[in-house]
């Protein structure tokens, strides 16, 4: 290989060499130095085998320092709108506004409650005398008013009585009066001592029929309510086989015991009961049934 045809290969190899270096910057700078030095021992040694010495130059490109910054360039052309961000923090609060208009009235609350009760007022003037009645005899009708006015005053206490008596009007079996006494049929059962306590908290005691009128009375009674039987006031209680009666008054002058009365079956009939017909039975005191309360008619 002739010497003219390997020059242009090596330099063109320098070239090659020294346009990569000036791309590469610092690692081109070490690469090209070693290309040169390879370039020149090639160079020498084939020029000495086959040519005499002549003189030749080698270009060698090595690329040069970093030049100064340039100029500012011009200002470019406005790029697109970007994204719209997100929003921003709430802003201060602007000043008061000024009063609106009157709205329209709403509709009608409810009602208050009541007021009290003012004060009485002054009386008014006196008025015009009337016009002169006709005259009458007025006496029989007083009287009638007057006698009217005695039994209204009568059933008046009647009905008193009747519902201080008992819990509910339909437990009484209407009142039987004698000349003394008032006797109240209760239809509502129950223990002997506890019908004679209600008694007792009326005023009264059980029935005590002491002779025959009183007796009878209260059979009629019985009768008349449609009942078989009623609690009476009698016992043995205070002195077993010894009847008086629940005033602790002794049995000396009547007594209506039907026959073979009393009995004291099982030992524990310690307790009297009349039936319909006017007769007296000894029973338990602990069975339950409609009694008959006596009241004195002075202290009804």
């Amino acid at each position: 290989m002739s010497l003219l045809y390997q020059q242009p290969l090596v330099v063109q190899g320098a070239r090659n060499l020294g346009t990569k270096g000036i791309r590469m910057r610092g690692k081109g700078l070490a690469l090209c130095g070693l290309v040169s030095l390879l370039g020149l021992t090639l160079l020498q040694s084939t020029h000495s085998q086959h040519l005499p010495e002549e003189p030749c130059s080698v270009q060698i490109l090595v690329p040069g320092l970093k030049g100064e910054p340039g100029e500012k360039g011009e200002k470019g052309a406005p790029g697109r709108p970007g994204r719209v961000g997100p929003p921003g923090e709430p802003g201060h609060p602007g000043l008061k506004g000024q009063k609106g208009l009157i709205g329209r009235y709403g509709k009608m609350g409810p009602s208050g409650t009541k007021g009290l009760k003012g004060d009485m007022g002054d009386p008014g003037p006196q008025g015009p005398a009337g016009e002169p009645g006709v005259p009458c005899e007025c006496a029989p009708i007083r009287k009638m008013i007057g006698e009217m006015d005695i039994l209204v005053a009568q059933l008046t206490n009647d009905l008193k009585f009747i519902k201080n008596a008992l819990p509910s009007p339909a437990a009484v079996a209407g009142l039987k009066e004698t000349d003394s006494k008032v006797y109240l049929l209760v239809k509502e059962e129950k223990r002997y001592l506890d019908a004679e306590l209600y008694c007792q908290g009326r005023g009264g005691h059980l029935a005590m029929p002491k002779d025959e009128g009183a007796n009878a009375a209260v059979a009629a009674y019985i009768t008349q309510a449609g009942l078989s039987r009623v609690f009476i006031g009698i016992n043995d209680l205070d002195r077993e086989g010894h009847f008086a009666y629940v005033d602790r008054s002794p049995m000396t002058t009547f007594s209506k015991w039907r026959d073979g009365e009393p009995n004291d079956a099982y030992e524990d009939e310690d307790c009297a009961e009349m039936v319909a017909t006017g007769a007296w039975v000894d029973v338990a005191c602990h069975l339950t049934m409609y009694f008959v309360c006596e009241f004195d008619k002075d202290t009804v």
